[in-house]
């Protein structure tokens, strides 16, 4: 969906958004030359709650943790699993990213993430797919951003305040894995409410039952 003039600036000026760095200003005028940029993403609004201090801390440190997405593994067989893993993905997505390396990217990153989260990398493309459907500049009307379609007021209570990194394909797919466990581990282990959680809508089926849906694409 192309975007206007107006809300493209908007979205990109570093005057209209506060500590916009260089480099992701050439991203989203990139993103908006190869029509990427989208004002409406289907997400809901998650609720900014009062976090403790000790679950801020946590979550903060989850966050500032820029281990770059380089798995390791102890066993051959699990390397090779990964490499399968993939693959397999590769050609799945390459509908929605038709670059090699660029898809290549974003799996690699959102395996990392999403382990690193203790989150199963296929429920993750399938919020990513639900949320963004894979764009990078995604926007929801309620202003949430990219990929995982992360509420700007992350940014500021466990992250560096620049709301603008939420564009940045690791330190998205990073807010919206830490969150995500975050919600998992306040609903005690049942996903659908931590999904529900996730986009606002605690307690109703429609968005849990679209990324388990979404899901089962992404099963290997």
């Amino acid at each position: 969906m192309a975007v206007s003039r107006r809300g493209f600036l908007r979205a990109a000026s570093p005057g209209l958004v506060p500590g916009l760095r260089p480099d992701l200003l050439l991203d989203l005028l990139a993103g908006a030359a190869a029509g990427l940029i989208s004002p409406a993403a289907h997400a809901g609004a998650q609720q900014e709650e009062q976090l403790a201090d000790a679950v801020r801390s946590a979550l903060s440190a989850a966050i500032a943790n820029k281990a770059p997405p380089r798995p390791h593994f102890d066993k051959i067989d699990e390397r090779l699993a990964y490499l399968r893993w993939l693959g397999t993905m590769s050609d799945r997505l390459k509908p929605r990213k038709t670059e090699f390396n660029t898809r290549k990217e974003f799996l690699e990153t959102l395996w990392y993430e999403s382990t690193r989260a203790g989150l199963e990398p296929a429920l993750m493309l399938g919020l990513v797919e639900v949320e963004s459907g894979f764009r990078k500049y995604a926007i929801s009307e309620a202003g949430a951003r990219g990929y995982a379609q992360v509420m700007p007021f992350w940014a500021r209570q466990i992250g560096d305040g620049q709301v603008a990194s939420l564009f940045h394909m690791q330190t998205n797919l990073r807010f919206g894995c830490v969150i995500l466990r975050h919600y998992l581990d306040q609903e005690q282990g049942d996903m659908f409410m931590a999904l529900g959680r996730y986009n606002g809508s605690r307690g109703r089926a429609e968005y849990p039952n679209a990324v388990f849906g979404a899901r089962r694409h992404w099963l290997m």
